[in-house]
């Protein structure tokens, strides 16, 4: 079965982000959770890992809403990684309700940004968009009708 998901890669802080979207969203990460650097065995031809590095976030799953797979990663420096958060990706929410939209926008824009307060748009759906603490770009549109 096709799929669509979004991979976030972090600086260092890959575990306490999906901590945070758990709290957002509930549900378990996928699996035993999150595989850790350290788990992996060590590669022929590879230098050793650095002891800081073992326990940081080399794979970590949160289902989302029921139906999209947020997924992410440490991506530290001392593995030649070099994070740039930009303005090019937005992880877009459609929630049933507007109340779910609210409390769902309230929660990540917490600790961040918000780029547009949630409202009613032309094209007839409940929109905002936010950025959260870690720096990730989320946008929210919900097509339940006021009643």
């Amino acid at each position: 079965m096709a799929s669509v998901s979004t991979y976030l890669n972090f600086p260092r802080n890959t575990e306490e982000a999906f901590n945070f979207y758990k709290s957002v969203f509930g549900g378990e990460f996928f699996g035993e959770g999150p595989m850790r650097f350290g788990d992996v065995p060590a590669q022929e031809g590879m230098p050793p890992l650095a002891e800081e590095d073992k326990n940081l976030i080399m794979h970590i799953e949160l289902k989302i809403l029921g139906v999209h797979n947020l997924m992410g990663t440490d991506a530290p420096e001392s593995m030649g990684f070099q994070v740039n958060f930009g303005n090019n990706s937005y992880i877009n929410l459609q929630p049933d309700t507007r109340s779910e939209t609210k409390r769902l926008f309230d929660a990540l824009a917490k600790g961040g940004q918000v780029t547009m307060e949630l409202q009613d748009m032309f094209w007839g759906d409940y929109y905002g968009s936010c950025t959260d603490q870690f720096g990730v770009q989320w946008m929210f549109n919900c097509g339940e009708k006021v009643k």
